[in-house]
């Protein structure tokens, strides 16, 4: 028989926490012992997974002493990996974090597996694996082989993203489902907001995260950082992040420029995105297929339409990204990291 693990999942009654779960078990992922972590307020609770009920336990910094366990997700936020992700590696475990506190640290591996796997060899110096931004994962899917096309003469990236509310989680979509209700109640003048800063049904946010210094944002600073990280690369990104309202499922309208030398051809670039991994492209404008949250959502494909050439300069490529943040950006991405550690340590 072979080899089964032992998996925790800290922040299991979370949105990312209850995904992670579901794409175990999707994936047929060789588990074996199970532990659901939360906070203090959520233990008691329990998840349900291939048939059992599991009861979920506090996190504690004792908690993963004696308990054997191979892999730890964690996915409650960076203050929570902060203290606690010392304690799962001091017992064993490698920790896949899913938050962004440990992402741009030199010594820990910052992984898109279609992109980056052998940077997963790496865990061994912190015992982490950092599982980029959401945002930044769907983006360098598409990226990536036209990176390789063109032998990696991408000289700029300008990206606006159109982010679904669940990227803020549960309290995200109950926000914006209890501002529709209250509209037809015409009552929304009278709606609260805690989750966005602003009222987000029937309406765009340009500011995702707290403002930095240059005028972006933290989130608009993620994408530019971590995407040379991962694509071990010096192109310059630049991000314009928006909240929308939609439920699920990320979009993205890129504007990639590529060196002068370079000639974009269309079909080249479809051809590229067609074969690359866990890509599919969507691009017939003329009978409306193209790629949209309602497609994307509760699958682990990122979509790419809406192909084009600039009509004022030969090395400019525009095209159009969609991806579920919650499967893609975030559950997905964690299992399939967890998949090439086994891969790796089988060799």
């Amino acid at each position: 028989m072979s080899r089964r693990y032992n998996v925790a999942v800290v922040g299991a009654t979370g949105a990312v926490g209850e995904e992670i779960f579901r794409v175990l078990e999707e994936s047929e992922f060789p588990t074996g012992e199970i532990l659901p972590l939360a906070s203090a307020r959520s233990a008691g609770a329990t998840i349900e997974y291939r048939g059992r009920e599991f009861r979920v336990e506090e996190l504690t910094q004792s908690v993963f002493e004696g308990r054997d366990i191979d892999i730890a997700f964690f996915s409650a936020g960076g203050s929570v990996s902060a203290h606690y992700a010392k304690y799962a590696v001091e017992a064993g475990a490698v920790v896949i974090d899913n938050t962004s506190h440990f992402r741009m640290e030199p010594d820990i591996p910052l992984v898109v597996p279609e992109i980056n796997p052998q940077d997963i060899e790496l865990w061994r110096e912190s015992g982490i694996i950092a599982n980029p931004n959401c945002s930044t994962i769907q983006m360098v899917l598409a990226l990536k082989p036209l990176y390789d096309l063109y032998g990696g003469k991408i000289r700029r990236v300008d990206v606006s993203t159109y982010q679904a509310v669940s990227g803020a989680g549960k309290s995200g979509m109950e926000e914006l489902v209890k501002q529709m209700q209250d509209f037809f109640a015409f009552r929304l003048d009278e709606s609260e907001h805690r989750a966005f800063m602003h009222q987000i049904a029937l309406n765009v946010i340009p500011q995702i995260d707290k403002p930095q210094p240059n005028g972006y944002t933290k989130e608009e600073m993620k994408m530019v950082n971590e995407t040379n990280k991962i694509m071990h690369s010096d192109i310059a990104v630049s991000a314009t992040c928006v909240r929308v309202p939609v439920l699920r499922s990320h979009s993205e309208a890129l504007t990639i420029t590529f060196d002068d030398d370079i000639s974009v051809d269309v079909e080249k670039c479809r051809l590229a995105l067609s074969e690359f991994p866990d890509v599919e492209v969507m691009d017939e404008l003329e009978k409306a297929i193209y790629p949209m949250p309602i497609v994307a959502t509760d699958t682990d494909t990122t979509f790419v339409g809406r192909i084009r050439k600039d009509i004022f300069a030969d090395n400019i490529l525009h095209l159009w990204v969609v991806a579920d943040q919650v499967r893609v950006g975030a559950a997905t991405n964690a299992v399939r990291i967890a998949q090439r550690w086994i891969e790796l340590e089988d060799l």
